[in-house]
């Protein structure tokens, strides 16, 4: 009797074991799937225009605010592979990227505002003249020839 209770037990803590670990397994999956899906912002963002748009001034104003606050993570030059960028999931979008290019500036703007794990939103940190500033930025990255 003793004997089987013990057997029992084993097959118990085996069977949450198994069960314990493929769940942590596929919720760990499903995670990472999510945040591997396309980052699409409102439709309404799209009718938002940049109102520094071309603005030289605005771009030169946001190059140091770029490299400080976005350069950590997305790089110096936009291609998504700052210091802090290994570490992340998902990955640091490429500014330098067609997808990220053929964006509206609205698009942009608003990701920038509202973030999405891991990149933070910056609605409370930056102006609004700040952020359509970086977005102007942005727009000269894909100027910047590729590294050799």
């Amino acid at each position: 009797m003793k004997e089987e209770m013990i057997t029992q037990r084993k097959i118990d803590r085996k069977a949450l074991f198994f069960i314990v670990f493929f769940g942590a397994c596929i919720l760990s999956f499903s995670g990472a799937y999510a945040q591997q899906t396309n980052w699409v912002a409102p439709k309404e963002a799209d009718n938002m225009k940049n109102p520094l748009a071309g603005n030289a001034a605005a771009v030169a104003d946001a190059k140091n605010l770029y490299i400080a606050n976005c350069g950590p993570c997305h790089g110096e030059k936009g291609k998504g592979d700052g210091p802090a960028a290994q570490g992340l999931n998902p990955k640091p979008a490429d500014h330098t990227s067609a997808s990220v290019q053929s964006e509206s500036d609205g698009s942009l703007f608003w990701k920038l505002s509202e973030g999405r794990n891991p990149m933070p939103g910056y609605k409370k940190i930056f102006s609004d003249q700040q952020r359509w500033e970086l977005i102007a930025y942005i727009r000269t990255l894909a100027k910047i020839p590729k590294k050799k």
